[in-house]
C-alpha cells in the first residue's frame, strides 16, 4: 500500500527532579488512525550558563509512555491510596553516550491511534536550596520528536459482503479494516475460497484499533477448515483491522474471499442485515477505502456472483445465550454535568438509586471526553441499601469496563477480565456495603458499568430470585484524589493546551494522593520547627533595645517590624498542620524579605553616619522595586547592599582623609565590634547560601535568624556624641571677632570636654 509519513515535534524542556507528578514534563502527541509504525526520537543535552554543560555530571532520565491518558508513575515506590486502580505505563532510562548530549529511540509497532502521552523527569536529590543567581546550575533540555508511518486507502469490509482477494507471487498480505458499532456481541471474520499452491497457505490476524501484530489473535488457514475466526465482546465504535497473511516459502500467486459477519447483540439470534445504511445511522466515523473500494457513507454495489454474497447467518446459541441471557443489555445514558476542571458529576435518570434485578444485570454508560477529562480522576462509589435484600444473602457485583459493558457470565467465579479486556471489579453486599473505586489519569470515551445481583450459596453464587437489589450510585470525576488531604495540595498544571491535576505533598507526606506517612513529619516535629523559626526572630530584641538605647529610632523601628513580620510569615509557611496566618502568605513574605533588607540597609547607612532621610527613602524605593521584581533572585537583593555597603566605604574613605588617620579610629572598635559583627553576618551567609537544604531548613534557618539579629548587635554604631558646637561668644563693642568650634568625634570616645578651636572667623 500507499505510506505517507508525518512529523512532530516539541520545544525542549528543562527537566526537574522527582518530587511529584507536578514536578515532571509532561509531553502531548496525537497519532493518527492507520498508523504502521511510530518512532519517538528522544534528544537530551545539557546546558550551562548558555552554553553547553560539558563538566555537568550524568544523570540518568526516565521516559514514561502511554496511549490514552498520562502514566500514573511511582518511580519512589509509595503507597497508592485505597481503591485506587493503578494503570500501567512503559518506561524507558536514557544513558549519556555523548558528554552533552545523548539520543534514545523508542519504536512503536502498530501503535494505538489517538493521543499518546510522554513523561520525563530526572532522579530525586538531596532537596538542597539553592539562592538563584548564585551561580550557574546544569540544565538537562529533553526534546521529544515523533515519526509516525501510515497506510492510506486502506479497504473498508461492510458487514455481510465477500471482497476477492488475489495475492501475487511478491505480494506477503492484505490489511482491510471493518467498523463495528455499538451493541456489537461478537465479530466473525472468515476466508472463503481460498486456492494456492499448498491448499490454504494464510494466516489471519485480527486486531482492534490498530493493525494486527505477531502476538494478535490470529488462525492458521491451513489447520482449520472452514477458516473462521470469531471474537465476543469487541469494542464498540472502533475500527477493527483484519490481516490475511501469506506463509513464508509458498510460491504462485493465492486468491481467497473474505467477509464479516457482525452479531446485534439487542437482537442475538440476527445477524446484522446486508444492506448498508448511510454511515450517519450506523454512526460510523467518515473514511474512504481503496480505489476499487467503497466509502462508508455510500450504497453497497448490486448483488453480484463474483463480488458479493448474501450474509451467512451465524450461530445464536453462545454460551452467554444458553445461560438464558444475552451478551448484552439496553444502557442507561448518564447526565454529565461540569461544575469546574475535573469538577464533573455523572446523574443517572430517576437516581442516584438503582434497581439491580434478579434475572439482568442494569448497564451505564459513563463518557470521558477526549483529552478534557484524561487529566483528572474517575470515582465511582457503590452502596447498597441493605434493608433492599429482604434478609437474603445478596451480592450486588458491579463490573467497569472501558469501551465495552461486561457483565460476569460464571456464576461459580465473578470476574470482569477476558482473554482480550480487563476490567475493575466491585463488590457490595450486607457486611461491607460501601465499595469504591479511583482511576487516575483515566482513559477517555465510553466507560461501562455493569451492576448484576447474585446470591451466595454453599455451591458458589447463583441468581438470586425475586430478590431485587437497591444500589445508590455514585460517579464523578475530579482533579485530584480527596483533594490531596490536609498534607498535600491539588494542582492544576498546563503543557501546551493540555490540563491535567497532581497532588504536592508536604510535611514529608508522599504518594499519589498524599497517604504515604512512611516519612511524615510528626506532630511534635512539626510544632518544634514552627516555634523554631518563629521564635528565634526574638533575637531582634537586643538590637532593638541597643537602637532605643542610642537614639536610633527609626533602626528600631525597622527592626521591630523585620521581627513582627518574619515571626508571622514563617508561622504561616509551615507546610504541615501547625500554621496560623494573619494575613495572606504573599504579604507577610514581601513584608518578610523587605524587612530583612531594610534592617540590612538602615544598619549600614547608621554605620556611616550620614544623616539624610533621603537615603532611608531612596533604599525602601529600592528594595520595594528589587522584591517586586524577584523576590528571591540574587543580585536583586544584593546589589542594594551593595550599594549601601558602598556609600559607607566611601564615608569612611573621607573620613580618613580628612582627618589623616583610620576611620573608625580605635582598635578596641575595630577589634570587639566590626569584627566580630562581619564575621558573624558572613558565617549567616554561607549557611544560608551553601549549607541549607530542606531537611535542615528548621534549624539552619533558624541559625540564620540568630546570626543576622546578633550581628546587628554587633555592627549598630554607638550613640552619637553632641556635636559640642558653641555658641557665638557674647560680641562686644569694637571686637569683630568669633570663636567657631568644629564638630566633636562621634564614636563617642572622646572626651566631650575636650573643644579644639579650629580657626578664628571674621565677623
Amino acid at each position: 500500500g500507499l505510506f505517507v509519513t508525518d512529523y512532530f515535534t516539541r520545544t525542549p524542556r528543562k527537566l526537574s527532579p522527582f518530587r511529584s507528578f507536578a514536578s515532571i514534563e509532561l509531553f502531548h502527541f496525537h497519532i493518527p488512525e492507520d498508523t504502521v509504525i511510530a518512532v519517538w526520537n528522544l534528544i537530551t543535552f545539557k546546558e550551562q550558563g548558555g552554553t553547553f554543560g560539558d563538566q555537568c555530571p550524568d544523570r540518568s532520565i526516565t521516559v514514561y509512555f502511554r496511549s490514552g491518558a498520562p502514566s500514573v508513575i511511582n518511580p519512589l515506590h509509595t503507597h497508592f491510596p485505597r481503591d485506587t486502580a493503578v494503570p500501567g505505563s512503559f518506561a524507558l532510562t536514557l544513558t549519556w553516550t555523548l558528554p552533552n548530549r545523548t539520543t534514545g529511540v523508542f519504536n512503536v509497532t502498530s501503535p494505538l491511534p489517538g493521543d499518546w502521552f510522554l513523561a520525563a523527569h530526572l532522579p530525586k536529590d538531596e532537596g538542597k536550596i539553592s539562592v538563584k543567581g548564585l551561580y550557574e546550575e546544569c540544565q538537562y533540555l529533553f526534546q521529544p520528536q515523533l515519526i509516525v508511518q501510515r497506510l492510506v486507502n486502506i479497504a473498508v469490509l461492510y458487514p455481510g459482503y465477500v471482497t476477492e482477494q488475489s495475492m501475487s507471487p511478491h505480494n506477503r498480505s492484505s490489511l482491510y479494516k471493518v467498523f463495528v458499532p455499538s451493541y456489537t456481541s461478537r465479530v466473525l471474520v472468515e476466508v472463503l475460497r481460498c486456492r494456492g499452491a499448498e491448499g490454504c497457505p494464510l494466516w489471519l490476524r485480527v486486531r482492534a484499533k490498530a493493525p494486527p501484530l505477531h502476538n494478535s489473535t490470529a488462525l492458521d488457514c491451513r489447520e482449520h477448515a472452514p477458516c473462521q475466526l470469531a471474537l465476543d465482546l469487541p469494542f464498540w465504535q472502533h475500527w477493527y483491522y483484519v490481516l490475511v497473511e501469506k506463509h513464508p516459502g509458498v510460491p504462485g500467486p493465492v486468491s481467497f474471499q473474505v467477509t464479516v459477519q457482525l452479531t446485534d447483540c439487542s437482537r442475538p439470534s440476527l445477524a446484522r442485515p446486508p444492506f448498508l445504511p448511510s454511515s450517519a445511522s450506523m454512526n460510523m466515523p467518515h473514511s474512504f477505502g481503496t480505489a476499487g473500494g467503497l466509502a462508508l457513507g455510500d450504497s453497497p454495489p448490486p448483488a453480484s456472483p463474483n463480488s458479493t454474497k448474501h450474509p451467512v447467518p451465524i450461530p445464536t446459541a453462545s454460551p452467554a445465550d444458553e445461560r438464558g441471557w444475552p451478551r448484552c443489555w439496553p444502557v442507561r445514558p448518564t447526565l454529565r454535568n461540569e461544575l469546574d476542571t475535573f469538577s464533573v458529576h455523572f446523574y443517572i435518570f430517576f437516581g442516584p438509586n438503582v434497581s439491580v434485578p434478579p434475572d439482568r444485570p442494569a448497564v451505564f454508560v459513563i463518557n470521558l471526553l477526549p483529552v478534557l477529562d484524561s487529566g483528572g480522576v474517575l470515582n465511582l462509589e457503590l452502596r447498597l441499601n441493605v434493608s433492599s435484600l429482604c434478609g437474603e444473602n445478596v451480592t450486588v457485583f458491579g463490573c467497569l469496563n472501558h469501551e465495552v459493558p461486561l457483565t460476569s457470565g460464571d456464576n461459580a467465579s465473578v470476574t470482569c477480565e477476558t482473554e482480550s479486556l480487563a476490567g475493575f471489579l466491585l463488590s457490595v453486599n450486607a457486611t461491607a456495603s460501601l465499595s469504591r473505586l479511583r482511576i487516575p489519569y483515566p482513559q477517555t470515551g465510553s466507560w461501562y458499568l455493569s451492576l448484576r445481583s447474585l446470591c451466595a450459596t454453599e455451591h458458589g453464587f447463583e441468581p438470586c430470585t425475586n430478590v431485587t437489589a437497591e444500589v445508590y450510585l455514585r460517579a464523578y470525576l475530579s482533579p485530584c484524589i480527596n483533594d490531596c488531604g490536609i498534607y498535600g495540595q491539588c494542582k492544576l498544571l498546563r503543557t501546551n493546551n493540555y490540563l491535567y491535576a497532581a497532588c504536592e505533598c508536604k510535611a514529608g507526606w508522599n504518594g499519589w494522593g498524599c497517604t504515604d506517612n512512611a516519612e511524615a513529619f510528626s506532630y511534635g516535629f512539626q510544632l518544634l520547627s514552627t516555634l523554631l523559626l518563629c521564635l528565634s526572630n526574638v533575637m531582634f530584641v537586643p538590637p532593638v533595645a541597643i537602637a532605643v538605647r542610642s537614639h536610633y529610632l527609626l533602626e528600631a523601628a525597622v527592626y521591630i517590624f523585620t521581627m513582627f513580620f518574619s515571626t508571622f510569615y514563617h508561622a504561616c509557611d509551615q507546610p504541615g498542620i501547625v500554621v496560623f496566618c494573619i494575613m495572606e502568605y504573599d504579604v507577610l513574605q514581601f513584608c518578610d524579605f523587605l524587612g530583612s533588607l531594610m534592617s540590612v540597609w538602615v544598619t549600614v547607612i547608621a554605620m556611616a553616619r550620614l544623616q539624610p532621610v533621603v537615603l532611608y527613602l531612596l533604599g525602601a524605593m529600592l528594595l520595594s522595586m528589587a522584591l517586586q521584581m524577584d523576590r528571591h533572585g540574587l543580585w536583586n537583593l544584593l546589589g542594594p547592599s551593595l550599594f549601601a555597603l558602598g556609600i559607607m566605604a566611601i564615608a569612611w574613605t573621607a573620613r580618613t582623609i580628612r582627618r589623616r588617620h583610620c576611620y573608625p579610629p580605635t582598635w578596641k572598635r575595630w577589634a570587639f565590634y566590626l569584627c566580630p559583627g562581619a564575621l558573624i553576618a558572613a558565617a549567616a551567609v554561607l549557611l544560608y547560601a551553601f549549607v541549607e537544604t530542606e531537611e535542615n531548613y528548621f534549624y539552619i534557618h533558624s541559625i540564620w535568624h540568630l546570626l543576622i539579629a546578633g550581628s546587628v548587635g554587633f555592627l549598630l554604631p554607638p550613640r552619637a556624641k553632641p556635636s559640642g558646637r558653641l555658641g557665638p561668644l557674647p560680641r562686644r563693642k569694637g571686637c569683630g571677632y568669633q570663636l567657631c568650634v568644629n564638630e566633636q568625634e562621634e564614636l563617642g570616645l572622646v572626651d566631650p570636654a575636650v573643644a579644639s578651636i579650629n580657626s578664628i572667623c571674621t565677623s
